[in-house]
């Protein structure tokens, strides 16, 4: 009898890559495949890679070197975003076996039994301009909530990002196909589902990239509200330009859908946008974030915001800072700019140092902390609906409200998975 093969994955980068190595993952194991943790012996490991950072990059080389010191005969997979833009790099990695672009990672059942631990790695990849087709994907059993990927790609130009290299150009699945998904989970235990994609606000294009008749991102969200067996969703992060007053005010009316949005900003810098080439500037986010403030009070709005990009001066970086302190957001996630590859910041002047870029990054995240400290603050004694996470931790439990205040617990088995009624 044939010894059962094991496989282990980890992921890097963003919930998109998590849905989609959850994925990968029923592949394997419909084929036979014990899944193991990354900890553990296997026979296989694979890496979902991410290129947003500079720090995604160097932790796939050291995972792979963790493989090589505990497991050396293991076979050795990457795939995601770094796997399609420098797939010669990391083939040149020792002790990866198979790099997977855009194309063909999820075609790794059929790539893995083909392989055997050889000299050089082996590279299935192509342009990313010939990358089309939509592959629905959705995590499960990893965690309460579910990231069910709806949209793939992104058609903007954005100077710093290389995500449209990564990933090709903006399609998604067809309405029918994610309320046929979301149907499929409401028959397990998923209490709510993450719907997540890199540029979500631009749903509808077909997996040719070609706009399809009607469809669009609020007509989704109308759709899957009236699907029953979900009682809650989140929309993962949306472009500004693409936050409709209509979407807005239908969440502000939905039962289902969480009062909490993540927008991109940035930079709240005009002259910093402008050169990163965002499709916005800072007051039609000011407006945005009104607006929603004036149909949902009680709504969390998280913000990207990166630092040290080319050209930021001390000025610059003070309107950023100044236009944050102003608004009425939740948090921040705070990105130290990092020079990527074949992007067309690397062309801008004057550089920021790195020293004065970490300084900027210590400073948001000060305001993020005091930001979500207020937010928690104005809701204190108030009654909000918490969706407890599974996992016992050190005898604790975590959960989060409605909009997105992460509560802490001593364990109760009977509150997990469970949606329960709870004052901040």
């Amino acid at each position: 009898m044939q010894k059962q093969r094991s496989v282990a994955f980890h992921t890097l980068g963003c919930k998109l890559n998590f849905s989609e190595t959850s994925t990968l993952s029923r592949l394997l194991e419909k084929e036979g495949f014990e899944k193991r943790d990354f900890e553990d012996a296997a026979d296989i490991y694979v890496i979902n890679t991410c290129s947003v950072t500079d720090n995604a990059d160097k932790e796939c080389r050291h995972l792979v070197r963790r493989i090589q010191r505990k497991s050396p005969e293991s076979l050795v997979v990457i795939t995601g975003c770094y796997a399609q833009l420098k797939p010669e790099e990391i083939a040149s990695i020792p002790g990866v076996d198979l790099v997977l672009g855009a194309a063909e990672k999820f075609n790794i059942v059929q790539h893995i039994a083909e392989l055997s631990k050889g000299d050089s790695a082996k590279i299935c990849s192509c342009e990313i301009e010939d990358v089309t087709g939509f592959n629905a994907s959705y995590s499960a059993n990893d965690r309460t909530r579910t990231f069910l990927k709806v949209q793939d790609g992104c058609d903007y130009t954005c100077s710093f990002c290389t995500i449209p290299k990564a990933r090709g150009k903006s399609r998604s699945d067809s309405i029918e196909n994610v309320v046929n998904n979301v149907t499929e989970l409401a028959r397990t235990t998923v209490k709510e589902i993450v719907l997540t994609g890199v540029n979500l606000g631009d749903f509808g294009k077909g997996p040719d990239g070609n706009k399809k008749n009607s469809e669009d991102f609020l007509t989704l969200l109308k759709e899957l509200d009236d699907v029953e067996g979900i009682e809650r969703y989140r929309i993962s992060s949306i472009e500004p330009n693409l936050l409709t007053n209509e979407i807005i005010e239908f969440v502000a009316n939905s039962k289902k859908i969480m009062p909490h949005f993540h927008i991109p900003l940035q930079s709240g810098s005009n002259t910093i946008l402008g050169m990163m080439r965002r499709r916005y500037k800072r007051e039609l986010y000011a407006e945005r974030v009104a607006l929603i403030k004036k149909f949902m009070p009680h709504c969390s709005i998280g913000v990207d915001v990166i630092v040290g990009f080319p050209g930021e001066t001390d000025e610059l970086f003070k309107e950023t800072f100044d236009f944050l302190h102003s608004l009425d957001i939740s948090y921040l996630h705070v990105f130290t700019y990092s020079e990527r590859p074949g992007t067309d910041a690397l062309n801008l002047k004057p550089i920021v140092p790195v020293h004065t870029r970490n300084e900027r990054n210590k400073t948001l995240r000060n305001l993020s902390f005091m930001k979500l400290q207020y937010f928690t603050q104005q809701h204190s004694g108030n009654e909000r609906k918490v969706l407890f996470e599974i996992f016992n931790k050190d005898g604790m439990m975590e959960g989060y409200t409605d909009n997105y205040i992460r509560i802490a617990t001593p364990y109760r088995k009977e509150w997990a998975n469970e949606i329960v009624d709870w004052v901040v």
